[in-house]
C-alpha cells in the first residue's frame, strides 16, 4: 500500500513538470507566432511583453493543472485511508487552512515530508527508525579511529584464489539494534503553525541526544527544558534518560499535537507521563510565565499553564535544548532574553541548539540573507571574542560542535550543508 501512495506521489509531480515544460513551449510559440506583434524592447529588452504574457498563459494553465493535481491527491488520500473529500471540504482540526479550498501560497513543508502523501489538510503519523548498539553506554568506535591496530582488523581481510580482495559484508542488524519512534505531525502548516511539523534541525538534535544517551551517562537524571519544542521528538527521546523534562512551545494545537506524541511512545520513558511537562511558553512575555489559578489540571483553558513548583523546578534545570528557532530577527531575541533569566539562575547550565540556515533575499537588506542568523551570532559569542568583552558583562559563549562526529542515528532525512549545532553557556 505504502508502495502504491509514494508511486502515486511521485507521479503527481512529474506530471506537474511535465506540465510546467509544456506550458513553458506554448508561451515561446506563442509568443515566436506574435512576435512581429511585440516591440524589440518587450523580447530583448525588459522583457516586461514576455513576462506580461507568459503569467496569462500561466494562471490558465494552473487552474487545470490545480484540479488534475487535487484530483490525485484525494486518490492518494483514498489509498492512505483518508476518506475521499469535495474540492473546498474544510476538515475538522486543519492547520492554517483557508474555509475554501487549499491555497498552496500560504503554506509551508518541510523537506523532511517530502515522501509523504500529499494529505495536507490532515495529521500524518511517520515513524521513525533509529539504530543503537545493544547495551546503551557501548561506544562504536570506526575503523579509521583504531590507529595502531590494524591487527585486530586484519582479519577481516582476505583474498580469492586469482588475489583479489574479498569483501564480506557485515550483517548490520548482528551489531546493532533498531527502535521506532512514532510522530504524529503536518504534512505542510501555515507560518505559525511550523511547530506541527519535524524539521531537520530537530533530527539533527535529536541525533546527538540519542548519541549521548548512547556513549555518556551525562544525560542521566537531569532536568531539561527545550524551547520551541514543536513535536516533542527531541524531548521524548531525551526522556528516556531524564528525570524530568518540560517540553515547551506555543499555541493549543502545538501543544496538543505534542501531548500526543508523548502518548504514542509513553513506552520509551523512564518513568511515566507524570515527569513530562508540556507547558506554553511565550518568549515575548517576560519569565516566569503565567501560573495557572486552579491546582488541579481538569480546567481544558490551564490544561498547559504552569505551577509555582514547576516553574520553581524549570528554573533549576541543568540541560536545555531548542531546534530550528532561529528564523525571524525577533523570536531570535525574545529566546534569548528568556534564556538569559534562566541560565543566570545558578551554574553548569548549558544550551544544545541547532539550526538550519535558510536563505532568502530581503528587500531590507537586498541581498540573500539568513533570516534570524546574524541575529543569533551577534548574542552568541565564540570564545576568543569573548575574552575581548572581559569580565564585566555576562554574555551567551558558544562552540559549534562539529556535525561529522555526530553519528546520524535517524535514518529518514538528509544532512545538508546548513545544518548547524551549538553548545552554548551564559558566563
Amino acid at each position: 500500500m505504502e508502495e502504491d501512495v509514494s508511486a502515486c506521489n511521485q507521479r503527481v509531480i512529474w506530471q506537474s513538470h511535465t506540465q510546467f515544460q509544456h506550458c513553458k513551449d506554448e508561451k515561446l510559440q506563442m509568443l515566436n507566432s506574435n512576435q512581429k506583434h511585440l516591440g524589440t524592447s518587450d523580447l530583448h529588452g525588459d522583457g516586461v511583453g514576455i513576462a506580461s504574457c507568459c503569467m496569462l498563459i500561466a494562471s490558465e494553465k494552473a487552474k487545470g493543472l490545480i484540479e488534475r493535481i487535487d484530483k490525485k491527491a484525494r486518490s492518494c488520500s483514498i489509498l492512505c485511508g483518508e476518506p475521499p473529500r469535495q474540492s473546498g471540504e474544510r476538515m475538522e482540526g486543519d492547520a492554517g487552512t483557508p474555509s475554501r479550498g487549499l491555497d498552496m501560497s500560504e503554506l509551508v513543508m518541510s523537506e523532511v515530508h517530502l515522501g509523504c502523501p500529499p494529505c495536507y489538510s490532515q495529521p500524518h503519523s511517520t515513524r521513525f527508525t533509529f539504530r543503537h548498539l545493544p547495551g546503551h553506554n557501548t561506544k562504536k568506535v570506526p575503523y579509521e579511529n583504531l590507529e595502531g591496530q590494524t591487527a585486530s582488523i586484519s582479519h577481516l581481510l582476505t583474498v580469492d584464489e586469482d588475489g583479489d580482495l574479498v569483501l564480506s559484508r557485515r550483517n548490520h542488524m548482528e551489531t546493532t539494534e533498531q527502535s521506532t519512534i512514532v510522530i504524529q505531525h503536518m504534512i505542510a502548516s501555515s507560518i505559525p503553525g511550523v511547530g506541527l511539523q519535524v524539521w531537520k534541525a530537530a533530527l539533527v538534535l535529536s541525533d546527538f541526544v540519542l548519541h549521548k544517551v548512547f556513549t555518556t551517562s551525562d544525560f542521566n537524571n537531569v532536568v531539561a527544558c527545550e524551547f520551541g519544542a514543536g513535536t516533542g521528538l527531541v524531548s521524548i527521546l531525551l526522556a528516556q534518560v531524564a528525570k524530568t523534562i518540560f517540553i515547551t512551545d506555543f499555541g493549543s494545537q502545538i501543544l496538543d499535537n505534542c501531548a500526543t506524541n508523548v502518548k504514542l511512545n509513553s513506552g520509551m520513558l523512564k518513568h511515566d507521563e507524570s515527569s513530562v511537562y508540556i507547558r506554553e511558553l511565550d518568549w515575548k512575555r517576560s519569565w516566569p510565565p503565567a501560573c495557572r489559578v486552579h491546582l488541579c489540571n481538569s480546567s481544558p483553558e490551564e490544561r498547559f499553564l504552569w505551577s509555582t513548583c514547576e516553574i520553581n523546578e524549570a528554573q533549576g534545570a541543568s540541560l536545555f535544548l531548542a531546534a530550528d528557532v532561529i528564523y525571524s530577527d525577533d523570536l531570535t531575541e525574545a529566546l534569548f532574553q528568556t534564556l538569559a533569566e534562566l541560565m543566570s539562575k545558578g551554574s553548569q547550565k548549558v544550551l544544545y541548539l541547532a539550526l538550519e540556515k535558510r536563505y532568502n533575499f530581503t528587500l531590507d537588506d537586498l541581498n540573500v540573507v539568513a533570516n534570524g542568523y546574524t541575529c543569533f551570532r551577534r548574542y552568541v559569542k565564540e570564545e576568543e571574542e569573548a575574552r575581548t568583552l572581559g569580565a564585566s558583562a555576562r554574555c551567551f559563549v558558544g562552540k559549534q560542535i562539529d556535525l561529522q562526529e555526530i553519528p546520524q542515528y535517524i535514518r529518514e532525512y538528509d544532512r545538508g550543508n546548513e545544518l548547524e549545532l551549538w553548545q552554548i553557556r551564559y558566563l
